[in-house]
């Protein structure tokens, strides 16, 4: 069945393709910081613990917002190691950084997250779609705000 939302078709497909790149994102800096989360020890070890197990229960909750918008569009939402290899900006963390290193990187994640956010805007505003466009702000306000955060631990 055919989708009448007042979005064109073309720029939906425009608008999912670039929320496939925040979902893809969004993805890898889940498993980066699940993975820092396991991992951390130090003397900043419980907070860090606690942080990391809250930035990657929100970032699981984002995954779904932003794959069904992408289902809200009419597109298929990514959804494979490969296909999220292929669209991702955030680098994979192979070893294990200190606690430190990892505040970097999340911090760096998080920004990324925030520009390709903010990259989709366009697309967005050019189909007239506000609910993609309140969805980006919100993420945008996320990553942001937890990027802040980080950045204070290094002071």
């Amino acid at each position: 069945m055919q989708i009448n939302t007042g979005i064109p078709a073309e720029d939906r497909k425009t608008i999912a393709d670039g929320l496939s790149h925040l979902l893809a994102d969004t993805y890898s800096l889940y498993l980066k910081t699940h993975g820092f989360h396991w991992n951390v020890t130090g003397p900043m070890f419980q907070t860090l613990h606690t942080m990391f197990e809250e930035e990657y229960t929100e970032l699981w909750t984002a995954l779904d917002e932003v794959a069904e918008r992408i289902r809200a569009l009419g597109e298929p939402a990514p959804s494979s190691y490969a296909a999220f290899a292929k669209l991702t900006s955030i680098e994979e963390e192979p070893g294990v950084p200190e606690a430190k290193d990892m505040i970097r990187q999340l911090v760096a994640g998080h920004e990324a997250l925030a520009k390709t956010a903010r990259s989709v805007f366009p697309a967005a505003e050019a189909g007239q779609d506000e609910v993609t466009a309140d969805l980006l702000t919100q993420r945008m306000t996320v990553h942001e705000k937890t990027a802040w955060m980080l950045r204070s631990l290094l002071d």
